[in-house]
């Protein structure tokens, strides 16, 4: 790594959004007449948003869902999205060590482009519709040397990137599942990452 460069992960990772979801979800249900817990659906927030309405649309059906979700979400889902704690001050971590943030995230580019405008949260790049080893890719082209997620699937794409990965508790799974996906470090939230940043950053040299 020449320079630092951050990678983050959005959802529950940076901002939560899991009112917004669950408001456009409840509006899918009203406009396609397919019912979508979204309670259940926003407790295992992480994968493509695909693999989440597979659940409940027929093959057949799903394509058109996507589509119609996509629509619906930036009318719904950014007003009620917040930034966790702690997620500012990360950013602005990595930046007074003149480093680039990046978010590599499986929800469309687009729509957390819309959040980041929305939160006022100044990141350099977005990279989307990327889960698990496909945000590896992402990571490797921005020159990330640290990537930071909620999910197991982000351990997974810190390890296939090869730059240590950092977990945060505030999305579905525990300290021990991200552990044992291989996180170098779990953290409660992001109020812990500036003061662990100048020793992730000795690992990711």
């Amino acid at each position: 790594m020449t320079e630092l460069a951050v990678g983050f992960d959005f959802d529950m990772t940076l901002a939560d959004t899991r009112a917004g979801i669950a408001a456009a979800f409840r509006e899918l249900t009203a406009v396609t007449g397919t019912y979508v817990d979204e309670q259940l659906a926003i407790s295992r927030l992480g994968p493509p948003l695909r693999t989440e309405l597979a659940n409940w649309f027929p093959p057949e059906e799903l394509e058109e869902a996507v589509t119609t979700y996509r629509a619906l979400y930036e009318h719904h889902a950014i007003e009620p999205t917040v930034l966790l704690p702690g997620a500012r001050a990360a950013v602005d971590a990595v930046h007074d060590l003149g480093g680039r943030v990046v978010v590599v995230t499986s929800k469309l580019g687009r729509l957390a482009e819309i959040h980041l405008r929305h939160l006022g949260l100044p990141v350099d790049a977005v990279a989307g519709d990327l889960f698990a080893e496909g945000k590896a890719t992402a990571l490797t082209t921005y020159g990330c040397g640290i990537y930071v997620g909620d999910h197991v699937a982000d351990m997974v794409a810190a390890r296939t990137a090869k730059v240590p990965g950092v977990a945060v508790t505030t999305g579905p799974c525990s300290a021990d599942e991200l552990s044992a996906a291989g996180a170098r470090l779990v953290l409660a939230d992001l109020r812990e990452f500036s003061a662990a940043l100048p020793g992730l950053v000795q690992l990711a040299l």
